[in-house]
This record gives structure tokens, C-alpha cells and sequence, in this order.
């Protein structure tokens, strides 16, 4: 399945960051909230996602909730996972880029496929 990956898009001094993953027929919202000062050691606090058609769109999950929070081991893979995308070692191309945002994706998409019905 092809996808585009769209990491860290942000307001200024913002401590909340969004990230997308784009399919070819819906896209993934990722929204994280930091505490502390952005610039210096920010601590991922929480993190939730909610899935889009492209159209912008908002598709219920089989709950009827619009968005899911990241919780208990899930959330500490999901810190493991975008830690590693912020790293020195991912910005400077030192580790496979590919093979680091597909486990991010991969991840991200069972947790969609555990909470949603997409026909």
C-alpha cells in the first residue's frame, strides 16, 4: 500500500505536533502533546489519532468516537517509534529512513485496523 508521510507540521511554540500519513484513499491524523519546553527535552505526554477521508471528512471508529487515544503499551511502542524519527540519527540519514517510517506506519495502521470498520 503506497503512502506519504508527513511528520512534526506544527504552529510556533506550539507544544502540540501533527503528523499525517496520507493513503490513497484516506489519510491518518496523528495529534501529540508535549509538556515542557519544546526547544529543550520535550516529554510526550499523550498522543491520539482520528482517520479522514480525502475529502477531509472524519470517519467514526466502531465505537462511534471520532478519534483514539494511544494508551498503556501501545503508547510506549508509539514513544520507542517517534523517538526514533526525531533522532540525530534519522534527521541525518545515519540509520534506513525506510525501514524506520514503515515501522511507524505499520503500527499506526494495526491500530487503525483494531479500532475502525473501513470498507
Amino acid at each position: 500500500m503506497n503512502y506519504k508521510l508527513e511528520l512534526n507540521t506544527q504552529e510556533p511554540n506550539s507544544n502540540i505536533v501533527f503528523n499525517t500519513i496520507v493513503f490513497e484513499s484516506f489519510k491518518v491524523n496523528v495529534v501529540e502533546r508535549y509538556v515542557g519546553k519544546m526547544r529543550f527535552a520535550p516529554k510526550l505526554c499523550h498522543a491520539l489519532f482520528k482517520i479522514r477521508t480525502l475529502e477531509n471528512e472524519i470517519i467514526e471508529t466502531r465505537d462511534g468516537n471520532v478519534r483514539v487515544k494511544i494508551k498503556d503499551n501501545n503508547f510506549e511502542t508509539y514513544q520507542k517509534l517517534i523517538n526514533v524519527l526525531n533522532s540525530y540519527d534519522y534527521k541525518n540519514r545515519l540509520i534506513n529512513r525506510k525501514d524506520a517510517e514503515q515501522d511507524y506506519v505499520h503500527f499506526i495502521l494495526g491500530l487503525v485496523i483494531a479500532n475502525y470498520d473501513l470498507n
